[in-house]
């Protein structure tokens, strides 16, 4: 199967599809014709994905807990993202591997320190946990021949990770919790927080450049219209705290009022001014100007383009493209139980081919 070359990425989170394959839902392209996803993204020029995994999806408070109308199955688990990833390895897609460092969804709303860990009372400890479950996970795949391109060291954390619990009154989603004791939590609010997140983004890097030197790193903040705080949260990450990666990515959606494409490159543009180490990403986009509403006004196209305009830029991931919501509409449309590849969406991505057939 033909894989676009191109150095670029043109990505997708594609998690959710883990799921849709467990219930037997059919996808097909824009000409009707039966592919997997892979073979899809492929055919349209995509050419790396994105996966997200939890530690213990299952437990009580996780994304999969009994009642919560996930899957029967653990995905996002270490068994299930070993195994996609090496059918996306043995498709020809680059790999980034997006760490939650949570049972459930880790955003700016709630980052729960998993089940196995919420009994460590010092920041040491959970360090360790953090790089010994790390490198776990990716000398896994290591071993497996499927090793991760970029591996993501925590989700959506301006103001931390590994900072809440849950309550008695803790929903499906990981809603409605407390902030974890001062010793622990990673919350970036306060010195000892920033202390305790810079700690954990270290030992996540470390774990990931022990079992590979040639594995990206990189890290993940939202809002990206709010200039002033991602500066501040920059300046502490990397210049006090002293915390190392090899990429920066943000969210981005247009919905959420986090600016549009020009606004984007402005701001990645400039921090690399600043940062001339990092190489930058779109972790998270979909180009919807509200709730599930596209008008196919080229903003798709048009954030790759000016990611390819931003010095050391690598490129953009499309959030969840069977997924329909408050960030926008999927490239994919539900008729029946069928997923039909919406033709007029990836057509929109066909010049990133044309202009880039064998690399930028």
């Amino acid at each position: 199967m033909w894989i676009n070359p191109s150095p670029y990425w043109i990505g997708a989170d594609i998690s959710k599809f883990q799921e849709y394959e467990n219930k037997g839902t059919k996808l097909y392209d824009t000409d009707g014709t039966e592919k997997n996803i892979f073979e899809i993204l492929a055919a349209h020029g995509f050419n790396a994905i994105r996966l997200k995994t939890f530690v213990g999806p299952k437990t009580q408070y996780g994304y999969g807990a009994p009642g919560c109308g996930q899957d029967s199955e653990a995905f996002g688990d270490k068994d299930h993202v070993v195994d996609y990833i090496k059918r996306a390895k043995a498709y020809g897609f680059r790999v980034l591997l997006d760490f939650h460092y949570s049972d459930n969804w880790a955003d700016p709303g709630k980052q729960i320190i998993p089940e196995r860990w919420r009994s460590i009372r010092n920041s040491n400890e959970m360090a360790d946990s953090v790089y010994a479950y790390t490198y776990d996970v990716v000398n896994t795949l290591k071993l497996a021949g499927a090793t991760p391109d970029m591996v993501q060291v925590g989700n959506e954390i301006t103001n931390g990770l590994l900072r809440d619990v849950p309550k008695s009154n803790t929903d499906c989603w990981g809603n409605n919790v407390n902030t974890a004791d001062a010793s622990v939590s990673g919350i970036m609010s306060n010195s000892t927080g920033k202390a305790n997140t810079a700690k954990y983004l270290k030992a996540g890097v470390k774990a990931v450049k022990d079992v590979s030197t040639s594995i990206k790193t990189s890290f993940h903040i939202e809002n990206p219209e709010k200039t002033s705080t991602i500066d501040w949260w920059m300046k502490e990450i990397f210049q006090t705290q002293k915390v190392t990666a090899d990429a920066m990515g943000i969210s981005a959606y247009t919905a959420y009022d986090d600016g549009n494409p020009s606004t984007w490159k402005s701001l990645l543009t400039n921090l690399g001014k600043t940062y001339t180490n990092l190489e930058f990403f779109i972790a998270e986009y979909n180009g919807g100007e509200k709730i599930n509403s596209y008008s196919f006004n080229g903003s798709r196209l048009k954030t790759h383009q000016i990611m390819e305009e931003v010095p050391r830029g690598l490129g953009a991931f499309f959030w969840e493209p069977g997924e329909s919501g408050e960030w926008g509409p999927a490239l994919f449309d539900w008729k029946g139980s069928g997923l039909y590849a919406n033709k007029k969406a990836f057509d929109e991505y066909a010049p990133l081919i044309e202009n880039h057939p064998v690399g930028r």
